[in-house]
């Protein structure tokens, strides 16, 4: 079964991420397949623009295959913990160089962002050029619960988020429906999930004698502009989240989230998840967003690139998808085992340059 579907209609490409069954999840085969695609696409004559999709109704991706990670982790440790198992070098560089074709793809990419759109998933649609979302639209970057960080260019998108969104966003694994994201600009449209045939019908109708880009731009804000967009959640609390902008370090953040005195529903469910997540994770987040901020888009996939490494060899990532997705205990035994056990040599050991030759060109 082919792991990336293509149709061409109209000089639409069309391209399904087609593993229904685990949701899209990111493979390293279905990467690989979906590269060969947007480079072949890129130059071809038949093709103005690019229509993204999910399999199914339920997800376009609900991030990266992590459970394959881990076991190759797993038989790394057996033979030589300190070097990079291969095959999370070669997930981590290839799923970022994707992720950067599509931030750079001189076609416009339309990505259908329907139901869970997760961290790798939102490293598909961050890029994109004409980012959709639905009432069913769920996104999060809920990392920090494995032990890892907001990875696939969260560096450069978080960052760009209004006030101090992308911080708490990074170190609670906050979960955003459609109107939340068009409120944060991590989506340029908020369309119902019922319209996509009429978008699908107007591209394959559509004159591309003109500039793609505008033609697109044109047929989705035509069916979108009597949208009438829910209230946004995070949109709501944006007095709470201004109160982060104070966070110089990790420990201030922890004390405003902490002590904020009107808490409700979406303020307790970050609350948890940020207790319960990674503390070496909440630190490197808190730095990987604070240095990456002056970053062009080539340096974070770069740095990010040598901190996912860094993860595959310190031990919070493998135990965090251990007790998530392996034994499913719902335990993970962190290490170090709280926020203050951490030091600022144990977070710098994280940053340190591990990739030697590895370098990729993006």
């Amino acid at each position: 079964m082919s792991l990336i579907l293509t149709e061409i209609k109209n000089k639409t490409g069309i391209i399904t991420l087609n593993s229904e069954k685990t949701l899209n999840a990111l493979s390293l085969p279905m990467i690989r397949e979906l590269a060969a695609v947007l480079e072949e696409w890129k130059t071809s004559e038949n093709i103005a623009c690019i229509f993204l999709q999910g399999a199914g109704e339920k997800a376009l991706c609900a991030g990266g295959d992590v459970r394959q990670l881990h076991d190759a982790i797993i038989a790394q440790k057996a033979i030589d913990p300190t070097q990079i198992p291969q095959d999370c070098f070669d997930f981590f560089s290839l799923e970022y160089q994707v992720d950067y074709t599509i931030h750079t793809y001189p076609k416009p990419i339309i990505v259908w962002g329907h139901g869970i759109v997760m961290g790798g998933g939102i490293g598909i649609m961050a890029g994109a050029s004409h980012r959709i979302v639905t009432e069913k639209s769920k996104l999060a970057m809920p990392e920090i619960t494995i032990g890892l960080y907001p990875d696939v260019g969260g560096t450069w998108f978080l960052n760009k988020t209004p006030s101090a969104y992308g911080i708490y966003l990074g170190l609670t694994g906050a979960r955003l429906d459609g109107a939340d994201c068009q409120f944060l600009g991590l989506a340029d449209y908020y369309i119902p999930s019922s319209s996509k045939e009429m978008i699908l019908n107007a591209l394959e109708q559509a004159n591309w004698k003109e500039n793609p880009h505008k033609t697109v731009t044109r047929i989705l804000e035509s069916i979108s502009k009597d949208m009438c967009i829910p209230e946004s959640q995070a949109a709501t609390h944006q007095t709470f989240i201004q109160q982060f902008e104070k966070a110089d370090t990790l420990e201030q953040f922890r004390e405003i989230l902490i002590s904020y005195p009107e808490k409700d529903d979406w303020i307790n469910t970050g609350i948890k998840s940020f207790e319960v997540g990674s503390p070496s994770s909440a630190h490197i987040i808190f730095r990987q967003l604070q240095q990456g901020k002056n970053l062009n888009l080539e340096e974070v996939f770069q740095s990010e690139l040598n901190l996912s490494c860094q993860c595959c060899v310190h031990p919070d990532f493998a135990e965090g998808v251990r007790a998530l997705l392996v034994d499913k205990d719902h335990s993970p035994k962190w290490h170090p085992a709280t926020l203050d056990d951490i030091t600022g040599e144990w977070i710098d050991s994280y940053f340190k340059w591990i990739i030697g030759e590895w370098k990729v060109n993006f």
